[in-house]
C-alpha cells in the first residue's frame, strides 16, 4: 500500500543496514563450501524479517530488506543483467587494499525477466505490509561509467559500434527493469548512482579523458540516459535518486562540489526527490540546491561512516542554512548513505545505527509538522 505521506519522506533512509553476525557467518559458511545455498537463504529470510520489524518499530514510513542478500550495493543487480560479466580484482581506490569485484559489458545489454531482485522485492513487500516496501537498485550510469567507459576489458573488446547504440540498449534495459518492479508491486524505487561523482572529481575526470571522452560532455549523456530510462515510469511509482561520494567500509571515493552536476541532475523532472550526502566538508555548501525545481531534497546530514551521534541543534542549524537556497518545505532528512554498502559494513555498531535512525526521526519531527 502507498503511505499517504509524500515520497521521499521527511525522515527517510537510503537502504542498507549492518549485516547481523548470523548472516555474516552463514555467508562465510556458504563461501567455504560448508553450507548450501538453501541454508544461506533461510538465514537471509529470517534476518530480513527481523530487520523489517526493527524498521517498523523505529517508525519508518518505508522499509527495505537492508540489502542483506547482496555482496555489494550495486554489483549484484548489475550482474543479473544480460550482457554483463563479473570479475575479481584487488583495489586501493578507497585508501585501503581489499578484494573487490567489477563488471564489464561483454554482450548486448538487456533486462532478464527472471532477475532475482524481483523475487527479493516480493519477499520484502510481503513481510513489510502494511508498511511500504522500498526497493533500491544502482542507476544506469554505474554501468555506463564503470562497465564501459573506464573498463579495460570492454575497451580491449568493445561490443558496441557507438556510444549511441550502447545508450539505446542501456535505456531499454532500465525501462524494462523499472516496469518489472512496478508489475511486482513496487511503488517506491530508488536509483543509487555514485557515477556522477566521476564527472566532478579531478582524478576521475582525467581517467575519462584518458579513455577518449570528455567529462563535461558526459554530463549531458548521463542526464539523457537517466531521463529516458524514466520516460515510461508509471505515474503512481515514486522514484528517487541517491548520490554519495563512495561508502566502502567507512571510506570514500570522490572529491568535489555538486555545483558541476547540479543543473543537469536536478533537471531530471521524473525524480520525486534527491538524496545527497552532506555529512562533512567534502560535500561543499548548499548553494547548488538553488538549481532544484519542485522536487524534494533529502539532506544526508547524519553520517553512517562512524558511530558518533550528531548534535541535534547543529543538524537543525544546517537544515536552516540549506533553506536559504531551497524552500524548507522541500527539504527532508536522512543518513548520508546506507550503513553497509557492502557485506562488511561501516565502522559502527548496530546500536549506533539505530540511534542514528532515531535521531533522524526526532529531528524531522521537530522541524516539520507533517513528519
Amino acid at each position: 500500500m502507498l503511505n499517504n505521506k509524500k515520497i521521499p519522506f521527511r525522515f527517510d533512509i537510503v537502504g542498507s543496514f549492518l549485516r547481523p553476525e548470523a548472516l555474516k557467518n552463514a555467508r562465510a559458511a556458504f563461501a567455504s563450501g560448508n553450507s548450501t545455498k538453501g541454508e544461506l537463504k533461510k538465514v537471509e529470510d529470517q534476518t530480513i524479517i527481523e530487520l523489517i520489524e526493527k524498521q517498523k518499530n523505529a517508525g519508518l514510513h518505508a522499509v527495505t530488506d537492508g540489502e542483506f542478500r547482496r555482496r555489494w550495493w550495486h554489483l549484484d543487480f548489475i550482474a543479473g543483467l544480460k550482457g554483463i560479466t563479473v570479475y575479481d580484482f584487488q583495489t586501493t581506490a578507497f585508501g585501503i587494499t581489499t578484494d573487490a569485484q567489477g563488471t564489464f559489458v561483454s554482450g548486448p545489454l538487456s533486462f532478464s525477466a527472471d532477475h532475482p531482485f524481483l523475487d527479493h522485492f516480493r519477499f520484502t513487500q510481503k513481510h513489510a505490509a502494511p508498511v511500504l516496501a522500498k526497493q533500491t537498485i544502482p542507476g544506469p550510469n554505474m554501468i555506463f561509467l564503470d562497465s564501459l567507459i573506464l573498463s579495460k576489458q570492454y575497451n580491449e573488446n568493445p561490443v558496441y559500434d557507438s556510444l549511441e547504440t550502447f545508450k539505446k540498449d542501456l535505456i531499454k534495459t532500465y525501462q524494462d527493469a523499472i516496469q518489472a518492479f512496478y508489475d511486482a508491486g513496487c511503488r517506491y524505487l530508488q536509483l543509487d548512482d555514485t557515477s556522477w561523482g566521476g564527472l566532478f572529481d579531478e582524478r576521475f575526470r582525467t581517467m575519462i579523458k584518458n579513455n577518449g571522452l570528455d567529462a563535461d560532455s558526459l554530463l549531458n549523456d548521463f542526464q539523457e540516459v537517466t531521463e529516458k530510462s524514466l520516460a515510461n515510469k508509471p505515474d503512481d511509482l515514486a522514484v528517487t535518486f541517491h548520490f554519495c561520494k563512495g561508502n566502502f567500509q567507512s571510506h570514500w571515493l570522490y572529491n568535489g562540489s555538486y555545483e558541476k552536476i547540479a543543473k543537469n541532475l536536478f533537471s531530471i523532472k521524473a525524480f520525486d526527490g534527491f538524496f545527497l550526502e552532506y555529512d562533512d566538508e567534502r560535500s561543499g555548501g548548499f548553494e547548488p540546491l538553488k538549481e532544484l525545481n519542485d522536487q524534494r531534497i533529502v539532506l544526508g546530514l547524519i553520517t553512517t561512516k562512524n558511530g558518533k551521534l550528531e548534535d541535534s541543534s547543529t543538524i537543525i542549524n544546517r537544515i536552516n542554512e540549506a533553506s536559504q537556497f531551497v524552500s524548507l518545505d522541500q527539504i527532508c532528512l536522512s543518513p548520508q548513505c546506507g550503513f553497509a554498502s557492502t557485506h562488511e559494513g561501516n565502522h559502527l555498531s548496530e546500536e549506533d545505527q539505530w540511534e542514528k535512525i532515531k535521531l533522524v526521526k526526532t529531528i524531522a519531527e521537530t522541524v516539520w509538522k507533517d513528519a
